[in-house]
């Protein structure tokens, strides 16, 4: 035999050394690696990740609610994160595994097979003498072909295939035919001229593994293998399936895992929300059971020791109000039997002053008109008490409110400076004397503030009854507006002394409040204000104002004097 030594391989250093052989599979390969399971199983795990970026950016655009989803959604986003990444790494290294085992194990074969029985054909072999060669070197190993190439006379090429049907020359990619055919120049790094190289094609959509290399043994016999790798596509689809079932399963689970972690950190923060709640609803009373040393019981006993301190100080100014009220009440009542006697001689007084000396009457005077003013005043405070404690009440009835506010307007002597446009025949459920109160104020106020005439409109909206005050006066400032319902406002601190006792408003507004009503005060554009006054007609949405309605109500004496309004202050 005059081929190349047994020891130095068929395609010298490659198969035997290893880093030849492998490093040319890169860069010999030109992109042909046709492996079904590497390909689907990348693209598999880069269409995972994609779903899951695309997921968390639709799930970011939302506006997130609830603290339960947003924790299941990280638990599941880092899951799958890790679990894309460990079966993707896994994937990788078994992939490597068992197609480098397959490659190596074929390709040293193949080495083998070229040096036994390749090198042994004669120098000018024939084309039987090709194919039985190629018979016996691709045994009877399913999916592994041969196909021998030798020179004829004259050069001509002969081939011979173990089977012809299968692996023709037309199948081997003509790189890999260039890279066998290319002589190498010896030297010392590189001992022989031809080497063993491999590439992974795709055939009709199978992976294959095709290699070749080149013997001398006095003429050049040229050897390619066809080896089918359809097994191993097989066993790496179902470790590709058995790694896609663990990362659902690690994703249901950490699903799981978030619902357990969720509803461990969410009970606390429940418990703190519904006490935070029925403390809002004035349930000062309200502790929270402290369990544990964490973060959340921590934040459960600031909680009991603010709302402990916020019961404390609520206490304590409820004590003061509590307190300032019974004074205000006490007062009032204790000045009532003085005021009683001191109006009883004031009436005399005003009866005689015409035959007082001239010199005296006006002190007379004087006193008449504070008396009577400090009357109103007690017994206006003696009202604002009743709203504040909660015992202020209706005594409703059916009224027609034409013929109310004609009584109101003509037991004050108003008719003349008074517009009415009032239709007979509007009836509503309402307190009659605590309307005449309200009446009184708001048309005593646009009298005396605004000008003449005040025009008195009563119509209705729907179910409400909608009673408007108007005057042709300066109007209100538009800094005084928001104030002139306060208690006692003034709207200049240079005119601190009125003819009224700056609660009139007040308690007008107080008495359409306890009917479910309202009252609101505006500028009219051409000029004066207009103060509206909505009340249920059915009297069916009475509030009480800062009360319990079940509790014992004392007796609502309301006004010593209803016939004398009070103007609210100087609000204008």
């Amino acid at each position: 035999m005059t081929g190349v030594p047994a020891a130095d391989g068929p395609g010298g250093g490659p198969a035997e050394h290893g880093t030849e052989h492998h490093g040319t599979e890169h860069s010999r390969d030109h992109g042909t690696d046709g492996d079904p399971g590497h390909g689907p199983g990348k693209g598999a795990g880069r269409k995972a990740g994609e779903s899951a970026a695309k997921k968390g950016t639709a799930l970011a655009g939302m506006r997130w609610t609830s603290l339960r989803l947003r924790l299941v959604v990280v638990f599941g986003v880092v899951a799958l994160t890790a679990a894309v990444s460990a079966s993707g790494i896994a994937y990788w290294l078994n992939r490597e595994a068992v197609l480098t085992r397959t490659q190596d194990a074929t390709l040293d074969g193949f080495r083998q097979e070229m040096q036994n029985r390749a090198a042994q054909l004669p120098l000018r072999p024939s084309q039987s003498d090709l194919q039985v060669t190629a018979e016996l070197m691709a045994g009877e190993t399913p999916g592994y072909s041969v196909l021998l190439i030798g020179e004829h006379a004259k050069g001509r090429p002969v081939t011979g295939a173990s089977d012809p049907d299968t692996f023709t020359l037309g199948d081997v990619p003509p790189s890999l035919q260039n890279a066998v055919n290319d002589r190498q120049p010896v030297a010392s790094g590189n001992k022989f001229p031809y080497h063993l190289f491999w590439q992974r094609v795709e055939r009709a959509g199978k992976p294959y593994l095709v290699g070749g290399t080149r013997v001398i043994n006095g003429g050049r016999t040229t050897g390619y293998l066809f080896k089918s790798l359809d097994q191993e596509r097989a066993d790496l689809n179902s470790l590709a399936w058995s790694l896609s079932i663990a990362t659902a399963l690690a994703l249901m689970g950490s699903a799981l895992l978030a619902q357990a972690a969720a509803t461990t950190v969410l009970k606390p923060v429940r418990r703190l929300g519904e006490a935070a709640r029925l403390l809002g609803e004035g349930r000062l009373d309200t502790r929270l059971r402290v369990t544990g040393t964490d973060e959340l019981a921590d934040l459960s006993r600031t909680f009991n020791r603010a709302a402990e301190s916020l019961e404390t100080r609520v206490a304590e100014m409820s004590a003061r109000e509590e307190s300032s009220r019974r004074f205000v009440a006490d007062m009032s009542h204790e000045l009532r039997t003085p005021l009683t006697a001191l109006t009883a001689v004031t009436e005399i007084l005003e009866d005689e002053t015409e035959s007082l000396d001239p010199m005296i009457a006006p002190a007379v005077t004087l006193v008449v008109s504070e008396t009577r003013r400090l009357n109103v005043l007690v017994e206006n405070l003696m009202e604002v008490t009743r709203f504040d404690a909660g015992t202020a009440r209706l005594v409703l009835d059916d009224v027609d409110v034409a013929d109310q506010v004609t009584a109101c307007i003509d037991a004050r002597a108003w008719l003349d400076a008074v517009e009415l446009d009032a239709e007979r025949g509007i009836m509503a459920r309402l307190d009659p004397r605590r309307l005449d109160v309200i009446l009184a104020n708001l048309i005593g106020n646009a009298l005396k503030h605004g000008g003449s005439p005040v025009g008195v409109s009563v119509t209705t909206v729907g179910d409400a009854l909608v009673i408007e005050v108007r005057d042709h006066g300066p109007g209100i400032p538009e800094d005084v507006l928001p104030h002139v319902f306060d208690r006692f406002y003034k709207a200049s601190a240079s005119r601190p002394r009125s003819d009224g006792s700056g609660l009139g408003l007040s308690i007008a507004r107080e008495n359409a409040h306890i009917h479910g009503g309202d009252i609101t005060a505006a500028n009219v554009p051409d000029g004066g204000a207009v103060f509206v006054l909505r009340l249920p007609r059915d009297g069916s949405t009475p509030a009480v104002p800062d009360g319990d309605p079940d509790r014992e109500d004392g007796r609502d004496e309301g006004f010593g004097a209803p016939g004398e309004p009070d103007e609210g202050g100087d609000a204008r």
